[in-house]
């Protein structure tokens, strides 16, 4: 067991590494200068040199601040969760940003500190290869950071750019000197921010392995698929404001499953099993891989999730709790179907933790009535802290689960969306049955409309790093008037909980009532699309980042 387990862990290292890069010390998009003495004669002299700087770019993706758990807070604006635990963030889930929320800027400057570490390893790492050639691992290596800095790019670019104002971004590439350190310019459109990211993933295609060709030490690296998956999400933000663009997300998803073999996991809990074996399925894109026992290390989202101090047997930290808004619509499918067991837990149903068999309550948290359950694997184990399954250390609560970034099913439900929004819902029937026929729900019988879509997308992604919100806030500029009321109601609606009689009775009675924070929601406005630029990089711009609009 301790033999295997070393094994594999080594595959985690890329995406669990804790080291930055030492020549870039970031505090933000407009502090872009490396840092300290590394030139191209000092740096890049060897294979090892790459390897450390390219995993100082996959190191932050899984920090508070990012897919973490900080991220996922903005969520709250949405009905699918409630914050279970005061943290001072009600303007995200009201929607009364003002861009300083330390989620909201916090994400900002990680996107903009790795998109500026990719910078400089692209221009070093062309260079090299003008001059005299790059190793094979080198040459994966510039794969890589043009695919890190076109994800951080489309997660800046859609969060913040329209139509009539893109996002800023430079290529430090463009430059034939030195990259001169001043601002980077603000895009006209966010569309042209959109051009220059599927650039990138052009050139980390053509620089990547596929991901069958990376051993058992280097998995859970960029791989050419991942890249194809995020062209095909790109165009699907793209055509928001151009929906020939629908086309082209089609395209990409074919690729994926002609070109790369990607498909559906033949059970909906294998893509969130705590066994190694299962981590790499069919299904699997791009994750952020996590283990626990002393070593444990990736993404705290499991803990983040957990009950708080777990009924006394594990430190969970109580955020982040689903509404009775997504109970509600998934048990359209039927009660107790299997997607919604396996990914919400609700009061008296049985589970294991730590080995023992409970029936599901809470004492310790706000009385919501649920939990998620997507990630919640790794903890039916028997000694699952002794046995590498959850972080020994709770103040980091990482456990053993493959924690999806994008995932194939995501992709068949962008393309099953393109085919209802190019007239073709008899191809988007197939998509959407293929994904209900692998959790055992009742297939379509009549041809698809965009309520279908819609219902499909938000229940199978429910709690993953998809970005409901964001779908929201691109179907409500839908030409598709169906799908445009549905995100309408959505955006506009208050979460409800289910509130207990008998907190500590998994038996016990409910009311079923509104949110109490949540209350004091705007209503919803085109200008809510993106989010308003942090104060202070307004302020260092001087003039030159200009705030989005109705902010």
């Amino acid at each position: 067991m301790i033999k295997e387990r070393k094994t594999v862990m080594k595959k985690y290292i890329p995406l669990l590494a804790l080291s930055a890069l030492t020549f870039c010390s970031c505090s933000g998009f407009l502090n872009v200068q490396p840092e300290g003495n590394p030139t191209t004669t000092s740096y890049f002299l060897n294979d090892e040199q790459a390897i450390d700087a390219i995993d100082g770019l996959y190191a932050p993706i899984h920090q508070e601040k990012g897919f973490g758990r900080e991220l996922f807070w903005e969520q709250g604006a949405a009905c699918d969760i409630v914050w279970a635990k005061s943290r001072g963030f009600n303007s995200l889930a009201t929607f009364n940003y003002n861009g300083d929320e330390s989620p909201i800027s916090g994400g900002f400057d990680l996107f903009y500190q790795n998109m500026a570490r990719s910078n400089w390893i692209i221009k070093q790492l062309l260079a090299k290869e003008k001059k005299g050639g790059l190793s094979d691992v080198e040459h994966r290596s510039l794969g890589e950071a043009f695919f890190m800095r076109g994800m951080a790019h489309f997660w800046i670019a859609y969060r913040y750019g329209t139509k009539a104002q893109g996002v800023p971004f430079v290529r430090y590439e463009d430059f034939e000197g030195d990259y001169d350190n001043s601002i980077p310019p603000q895009q006209a459109s966010v569309i042209d921010n959109y051009k220059f990211i599927i650039e990138d993933m052009d050139n980390a295609i053509s620089y990547l392995p596929k991901f069958e060709e990376y051993s058992d030490a280097d998995k859970g690296r960029a791989h050419k698929a991942a890249a194809v998956a995020y062209k095909a999400k790109v165009y699907a933000y793209w055509a928001t404001w151009d929906e020939t663009q629908w086309n082209n997300v089609i395209a990409m998803v074919n690729s994926l499953e002609t070109d790369y073999g990607r498909g559906l996991a033949d059970t909906f809990a294998e893509v969130f099993s705590s066994e190694f074996t299962d981590f790499w399925n069919k299904e699997y894109i791009w994750s952020i891989p996590s283990n626990g026992g002393s070593t444990g290390g990736g993404v705290e989202f499991p803990g983040v999730i957990l009950e708080d101090k777990a009924w006394g047997v594990y430190n969970g930290w109580g955020h982040i709790k689903p509404s009775y808004d997504i109970y509600e619509e998934m048990a359209k499918d039927g009660a107790g179907n299997d997607r919604l067991v396996r990914s919400i837990l609700e009061y008296n149903q049985e589970f294991e933790f730590f080995g023992e068999k409970r029936k599901f309550y809470t004492d310790t948290n706000l009385d919501v009535g649920f939990q998620i359950n997507k990630y919640m694997d790794p903890f039916k184990h028997k000694d699952a802290d002794t046995k590498g399954y959850v972080n020994t250390n709770g103040n980091w609560p990482t456990a053993r689960v493959n924690f999806p970034l994008i995932r194939f099913a995501e992709m068949l439900l962008f393309r099953a969306e393109a085919y209802l929004m190019t007239d073709q819902p008899g191809k988007a029937k197939e998509d959407l049955n293929r994904i209900r026929r692998r959790s055992n729900l009742k297939e379509l019988i009549d041809m698809p409309t965009m309520a279908d879509l819609y219902h499909e997308r938000r229940c199978e992604l429910a709690f993953e790093y998809t970005d409901h919100l964001f779908d929201l806030k691109r179907w409500h500029r839908s030409s598709n008037v169906v799908i445009k009321e549905l995100a309408a109601k959505e955006l506009n609606a208050h979460p409800r909980i289910r509130k207990y009689a008998d907190r500590s009775n998994p038996e016990s009675t409910f009311t079923i009532e509104p949110y109490a924070d949540y209350l004091n929601k705007t209503p919803y406005q085109d200008y809510m699309m993106v989010f308003p630029y942090p104060a202070e990089q307004i302020t260092k711009s001087n003039g030159k980042l200009i705030q989005n609009d109705g902010y």
